[in-house]
């Protein structure tokens, strides 16, 4: 059916750029752009980096305190209209699944909520901006853009067309597991990364060059701190960085064991290969990820690395969620939006 083909060669562009636009946001985060268009979602009131360029005089006297940095901007802006052009795929996704729905291999459900999530991504990206790049904000940012890179992707899979055998059923529940851990670590990857703390550790496997270094969990881990306070830079003290950076490093090998376990035990107890397949990629991927962050604690935190972590999250979820799809029995509706399993 045409529109069903139109549907996926929809779904596999969104899932590509939605990828695109996840490092996109850590690159712009990490570089210090964030707040390169203090508005939204103009930037200094023009439609374009360029157009404010051209007004760069007037907007620098207007902004003493925040004058146009072009660069900055210009990856501020470009980040905006990645966002833009997927928000307006996954509208005309919503679209044609709500045409298409008498069509019983047409998703439904999961195309509704893909846009629901991106309306909420809108509003988020909004705040991010307005209230300063606040760290609850950026987290839910990033957990929102996770979360919608991982239904394109579950959408784009298709399920496993035979029964699981009885060791493969027994892994599901590992894999929901892991799964919601792989979510608390990039949680936590968002809230090191807004509050500034991934240089708190300059060395590895120590931090400080000591086991336990002094420090402050009571402010660590404060969520609200009210509105007006400017985040760029980050407002905590060290003491509550190391904290940040120690929990994070702490939930890294806790993920890491159970994605390691997971991806052996599925290797070892299903014959199947598309299980088998996906329980090598998750393995393959958590040991490249590994090995990007030791390099990018050791290597000063330069920022292609600290860019390619993030990737390297955003692979490692969808190699997760691959392994758990393929785990999925035919009759598991609960999260396919598909009528026809």
């Amino acid at each position: 059916m045409p529109r069903l083909r139109l549907f996926r060669a929809l779904n596999i562009a969104a899932l590509v750029l939605c990828f695109v636009v996840v490092v996109l946001g850590a690159y712009v985060r990490l570089s210090a752009a964030g707040l390169g268009c203090p508005d939204w979602p103009t930037c200094y009131g023009h439609l374009t980096a360029g157009a404010a360029l051209e007004n760069s005089a007037e907007i620098n006297a207007a902004n003493p305190a925040r004058p146009l940095d072009y660069a900055k901007a210009v990856r501020e802006m470009v980040h905006r209209y990645a966002a833009g052009t997927l928000g307006l795929l996954i509208v005309v996704m919503a679209a044609l699944a709500i045409l298409n729905r008498a069509e019983p291999r047409q998703p439904v459900r999961l195309p509704l909520l893909l846009l629901a999530v991106v309306v909420l991504q809108g509003m988020l990206g909004m705040l991010t901006v307005t209230w300063l790049l606040k760290p609850l904000i950026v987290t839910l940012h990033l957990l929102g853009g996770m979360t919608t890179l991982a239904l394109l992707w579950w959408l784009v899979l298709r399920p496993e067309q035979r029964e699981l055998q009885r060791g493969e059923i027994a892994l599901r529940p590992l894999a929901i597991t892991a799964l919601a851990m792989l979510a608390l670590q990039i949680a936590l990857g968002g809230w090191t990364s807004s509050n500034y703390a991934a240089v708190a550790c300059p060395d590895f496997p120590t931090c400080q060059a000591s086991a336990w270094p002094r420090m402050d969990f009571r402010d660590a881990f404060v969520l609200w701190r009210g509105l007006g306070i400017d985040y760029e830079g980050g407002v905590l003290d060290h003491p509550a960085r190391v904290a940040i950076h120690v929990v994070h490093r702490i939930g890294a090998l806790a993920t890491a064991a159970i994605l390691l376990v997971l991806g052996l035990l599925g290797i070892m107890r299903s014959r199947n290969a598309r299980i088998r397949t996906a329980s090598v990629g998750v393995a393959s991927l958590l040991a490249m990820q590994v090995a990007i962050g030791i390099a990018m604690v050791l290597r000063g935190f330069p920022l292609p690395l600290a860019t390619a972590h993030n990737a390297g999250a955003a692979l490692l979820l969808l190699g997760t969620v691959a392994l758990l799809r393929a785990l999925s029995p035919l009759s598991a509706t609960w999260f396919a939006g598909e009528r026809r399993i």
